[in-house]
């Protein structure tokens, strides 16, 4: 079981196991939000609801913070598994301008690529090739992006992740 720890802006940071949620609520550093009903943990001086949402009490941002790692995995996700060039299952990422050329790890210049396209495509850009991108890449946007664990998410983080979109 996994917790939705918000901000004071109720803005998502972070996911983390119900037992660190559970410390958090104990010390007063976090409020429970939601929690689960009819599940509750069993500690010695008797039962704690368990927490599904907490609220910190105290967080101070730091700026940058919410930059997007690049990553091969993150850029085969943002486009969903599909060829830049041309729609097919992609497994490997591209370089649209070379890195040779000067071509950066930036989310703006790699696309998922299949591997015929990646191979004929080469050390080449897709305009010598005459070739058109299927899609612009761009910095992926969203909560599920910046807080880590919310791909598989609770029916009750619902209305705060779509806050934070």
């Amino acid at each position: 079981m996994r917790t939705l720890v918000l901000n004071a802006g109720y803005e998502p940071l972070a996911v983390v196991s119900f037992k660190r949620a559970l410390v958090l609520v104990m010390n007063e550093k976090a409020t429970v939000v939601e929690h689960v009903d009819g599940d509750p943990v069993w500690g010695a001086s008797g039962p704690y609801d368990r927490p599904a949402v907490i609220l910190l009490s105290r967080y101070v941002r730091l700026p940058g913070g919410r930059q997007v790692p690049v990553t091969r995995r993150g850029v085969l996700r943002r486009d969903a598994h599909h060829c830049g060039y041309c729609g097919k299952a992609a497994t490997t990422i591209d370089h649209v301008l070379p890195r040779s050329r000067g071509g950066a790890d930036t989310w703006e210049n790699l696309v998922a690529a299949c591997v015929r396209c990646n191979n004929v495509k080469g050390n080449r850009t897709p305009q010598e090739m005459g070739w058109e991108l299927r899609l612009t890449p761009r910095p992926p946007r969203g909560a599920q992006w910046t807080v880590r664990g919310t791909e598989r998410t609770d029916p009750r983080w619902e209305p705060y992740l779509a806050l934070a979109a």
